[in-house]
């Protein structure tokens, strides 16, 4: 049997649904295998949570936990932290460095990914359509004149680094930026404001399912709200279709690209992307590499639709860590 530490928590405003997503591995483990451990990563403590809810300090120069005077060591660390330190590149470089296996993509696709700038920088060149886009360090000028003339109205307006579209604001008019600007600054000192994309949203699961890259049946957004925010995205305010009611023909083309961009990061583990598909042509907003696997997350439910149960996809990304 092999000791897996399921991480989960985090620094940032999603820890709550990273708790959900590690509680939902550690049920769905196989557990003629594995035994799960709970291990609680906050920035005042890092501990193994046992089922009787009590904890134990984590000793941070080994990754190792000690209970009831025995020592436990972990064959693999599955990574269900949402945002920093699990989805920046923090965690993948301590484990790295200890030599233990992990189940997330190495710590500079985790890094580079996580800034939405960055990312679309690079995969750029491969051809990959993205938004026009307007950037903002805390501190610099907000010339709302010069934002609204390069990027139009409506626009978006995102942290660089955040996820689970917290910070995030649809802005109709100049006069609205400031606050915009405002709310994001509150999530991330880096700002990333976008044209708005008129188009049908998309979300691609890519993931390496025994050995082989594989794109997970892609799902539709329809959100309610004016667009796939946090209550879209985790109080119901949002229609998922699984598969997405679009052409066969726009199918392998959104499927190729979010492969592509798996591909050209030379990415493990698991992969999110977002596309909003305008004329045609898909054009990509982000790639999450700690994608949510709450029940109502969306890798689960292209894993479903692909045939694949949670106990199959959770015992893949364990084993190909080895």
């Amino acid at each position: 049997m092999k000791n897996i530490a399921i991480i989960m928590g985090g620094y940032s405003s999603e820890y709550k649904i990273s708790l959900i997503s590690g509680n939902v591995v550690y049920n769905n483990l196989d557990k003629s295998k594995y035994n799960g451990f709970r291990i609680h990563i906050f920035e005042e403590k890092w501990v193994y949570v046992d089922g009787n809810d009590a904890e134990f300090p984590i000793d941070k120069n080994d990754f190792s936990t000690t209970v009831n005077g025995e020592k436990v060591n972990f064959d693999c660390v599955f990574n269900a932290i949402h945002g920093t330190p699990g989805e920046d590149g923090l965690m993948q470089a301590y484990f790295e460095l200890l030599k233990i296996p992990h189940t997330s993509c190495g710590y500079y696709q985790a890094a580079l990914t996580f800034n939405k700038r960055d990312l679309l920088s690079v995969l750029k060149p491969y051809g990959i359509k993205t938004a026009i886009s307007y950037y903002l360090n805390k501190g610099d000028v907000i010339d709302t004149a010069e934002i609204t003339a390069k990027v139009g109205m409506p626009c978006f307006v995102k942290p660089n680094k955040a996820g689970s579209s917290f910070g995030i604001s649809k802005v109709k008019t100049e006069a609205e930026l400031p606050i915009a600007i405002a709310m994001a600054y509150k999530e991330d000192d880096e700002i990333i404001i976008e044209s708005f994309l008129d188009g049908t949203e998309v979300s691609v699961g890519v993931i390496n399912y025994k050995g082989e890259i594989v794109v997970l049946p892609i799902t539709e957004i329809v959100s309610e709200n004016d667009f796939f925010d946090y209550e879209a995205k985790y109080q119901g305010k949002s229609q998922e279709i699984t598969p997405a009611r679009i052409s066969d023909e726009m199918t392998k083309k959104v499927a190729v690209i979010a492969k592509r961009a798996y591909e050209v990061l030379k990415m493990k583990g698991f992969s999110r992307s977002e596309f909003i598909l305008v004329n045609g042509e898909p054009h990509m907003l982000e790639m999450n590499t700690i994608p949510g696997l709450t029940t109502e997350s969306l890798i689960p439910q292209q894993a479903a639709a692909a045939g694949i149960s949670l106990e199959d996809l959770f015992t893949n990304a364990i084993e190909l860590s080895f």
